[in-house]
């Protein structure tokens, strides 16, 4: 499953079909600065038991994107160190799969940090395809309802919520912005799965998606 499908869809269309394209928000062509987003899905490899050597913020990849592409988390701290871990290593890995697209480069070095295995390869493949079209995407992306479950193994699940009613499509050939209506679709749930990894980071080793899911919408 595709981390933003009803995006994906869109721009998969738009191969096809004369640039139409589907995002959300409300249908207007318009000009603005180069930024993106994306993500996949699959299983893994076993990783390295958990230790206790977390990594510092000086390990971790630089993730610098352009400011016609924000985000907002409405994940607040639980108190649970290994669940707060979970939450900020999973915002990271989603601004990591942004700056791949931004950058047009499916095998970028920061969501390969967060990503394992079938997890990263299907990753790759969701990126290329946005390389391919040279498209990108701009706008805001909103993540809500988070639920969170940690076990002793090193490993957890994540559940999260994805409005997708202020994102949209970007070509960078022209920089034209398709804008189409928030339905339904707009607002999609997410499930992965993760391992902490032998230098503390918690990877995704599957991720499913669902759009237009009811326990998402507003």
């Amino acid at each position: 499953m595709n981390r933003r499908p009803t995006l994906l869809a869109a721009l998969t269309l738009t191969a096809a079909a004369a640039l139409t394209l589907s995002a959300c928000g409300s249908e207007d062509d318009s000009a603005g600065n180069d930024k993106i987003a994306g993500a996949d899905t699959g299983s893994t490899t076993p990783t390295a038991s958990p230790t206790t050597n977390e990594p510092t913020a000086s390990d971790r990849p630089k993730i610098a994107l352009p400011s016609d592409l924000s985000y907002t988390f409405e994940w607040p701290k639980t108190g649970d160190k290994e669940k707060d871990a979970v939450l900020a290593d999973s915002e990271q890995s989603i601004k990591a799969v942004d700056l791949a697209i931004v950058k047009q480069d499916a095998l970028d070095k920061a969501y390969l940090y967060y990503y394992e295995g079938e997890a990263a390869a299907g990753t790759e493949k969701f990126i290329q395809n946005y390389v391919d079209q040279k498209a990108a995407i701009t706008g805001n992306y909103r993540f809500y309802a988070p639920e969170v479950t940690v076990d002793k193994d090193g490993t957890a699940s994540f559940t999260y919520c994805e409005d997708q009613g202020k994102a949209y499509v970007k070509f960078l050939k022209n920089n034209k912005i398709r804008k189409t209506e928030v339905t339904a679709k707009s607002y999609v749930i997410y499930h992965t799965s993760l391992k902490k990894n032998g230098e503390g980071v918690w990877q995704i080793q599957e991720i499913a998606s669902q759009s237009g899911s009811a326990k998402c919408q507003p």
